[in-house]
């Protein structure tokens, strides 16, 4: 729950560092507008809402009947927990690494007018406020207990606020790792680029597993909660704007990054 708040606070932070004064749609009152939106979509859902709801739901629960065997297996071998890929992946996830590249990305947008950028950032901020909001009310209002206290897969303490141990369902870490993989893997036409983007995302999921930080069920139900939230950001913007892709562009012996603007 802290990532969640201490997360949150830093994106606000960097919206008002980047966008107040921006003259583009990026910006403040565009936030609140699709904030509004965002949070209407309860009142408005529709049937394939409810059947997308569904199935993450019926995902979730049958992923918790593995959640024990699998960390009874995982605690045999302890041998990768502090590995190169473990690491990453708890960075890439970490509290301050979307926020960062948020801020990053944005402010390189608007210093250079380039679009895309602006258009990154935004979206990397709008998609951690609104996933966070939402994982941290399912974190509190369930109050599952993290597999290291060893009180089992199906002990729950419902509507605890502060107590981190009962913060298991959903990995908050999942949630920001899909939500920046998917934003940054929705931005590009290339498949090897989608590839790259999402190899840390999952990263994510299996470090929290292997670090005895949460069941599995939590990081596939984080990992849904990011990606839905980032599609649903992306397709507010890609209605409107021109297609803005990044991409690999071959010239001679080197590969270079590029964008692409399509009108």
């Amino acid at each position: 729950m802290k990532l969640i708040f201490q997360s949150s606070f830093f994106l606000f932070f960097s919206f008002n560092l980047l966008f107040a004064q921006t003259e583009n749609r990026y910006n403040l009152n565009q936030f609140g507008k699709e904030t509004i939106e965002f949070v209407k979509i309860p009142l408005e859902a529709d049937r394939n809402d409810f059947i997308t709801l569904g199935i993450i739901s019926a995902g979730a629960f049958l992923a918790m009947q593995a959640d024990q065997p699998v960390r009874d297996a995982v605690m045999k071998d302890r041998r990768y927990y502090s590995s190169f890929p473990m690491k990453f992946g708890k960075a890439w996830g970490d509290l301050y690494t979307a926020p960062a590249i948020a801020l990053l990305t944005g402010l390189y947008g608007n210093l250079s007018g380039n679009k895309t950028y602006s258009k990154i950032g935004f979206e990397i901020m709008q998609t951690m406020l609104y996933s966070g909001m939402v994982t941290g009310f399912i974190k509190a209002a369930a109050g599952r207990a993290r597999p290291f206290t060893d009180k089992g897969s199906s002990f729950y303490k419902p509507f605890t606020l502060f107590d981190d141990d009962y913060h298991s369902l959903p990995s908050g870490h999942a949630t920001l790792a899909f939500g920046l993989s998917t934003v940054l893997a929705n931005n590009t036409d290339s498949d090897y680029l989608k590839a790259l983007f999402y190899l840390p995302a999952v990263l994510t999921a299996v470090s929290r597993v292997y670090h005895d930080n949460h069941w599995t069920s939590d990081v596939l139900l984080g990992a849904a909660i990011g990606y839905l939230t980032a599609r649903w950001v992306y397709g507010k913007h890609a209605r409107n704007d021109s297609s803005e892709q990044i991409g690999f562009m071959r010239g001679g012996e080197f590969n270079w990054i590029y964008v692409k603007i399509n009108f």
